[in-house]
């Protein structure tokens, strides 16, 4: 059973988002395999920090070609739309919680690439945006 300073660590990691910090800053870490970690991982924080306040797109690992290089995989039919549980499962895959379940195209069972763009991008700015200042 965990003590009471176990559970009052553990909720204040969790109120802070600090294990999907650290995860996030890890993937960059390895993603960039920077000559110097320290500064590298001192940039990345100011980022997000000037990201938070400012409402500013924050660091990510994924841009538009690697968007665009995952719906191509769910896409090798070229039929430039994917299904409703595609989409779900690669924003999943990307790290993203918080999945728009009414995109455009969710009716017909057609996600188009702009709109898996445009709703990834807004998760995955969102992910970066939530970590609370320790």
């Amino acid at each position: 059973m965990a003590t009471r300073s176990e559970g009052d660590a553990a909720d204040y990691l969790q109120r802070h988002n600090f294990m999907e910090l650290l995860q996030d800053l890890t993937s960059m870490l390895f993603f960039y395999r920077p000559e110097n970690p320290r500064e590298f991982l001192i940039e990345q924080l100011k980022q997000q920090k000037f990201s938070q306040q400012n409402g500013v797109k924050g660091p990510t690992l994924f841009n538009n070609d690697d968007l665009a290089s995952v719906f191509g995989i769910l896409d090798p039919a070229k039929k430039k739309y994917i299904t409703f549980a595609q989409y779900k499962q690669a924003l999943t895959t990307l790290g993203i919680k918080h999945i728009n379940e009414s995109p455009e195209g969710v009716n017909e069972d057609r996600i188009f690439y702009e709109t898996f763009k445009t709703e990834a991008t807004r998760g995955l700015q969102r992910c970066s945006a939530t970590y609370k200042q320790l």
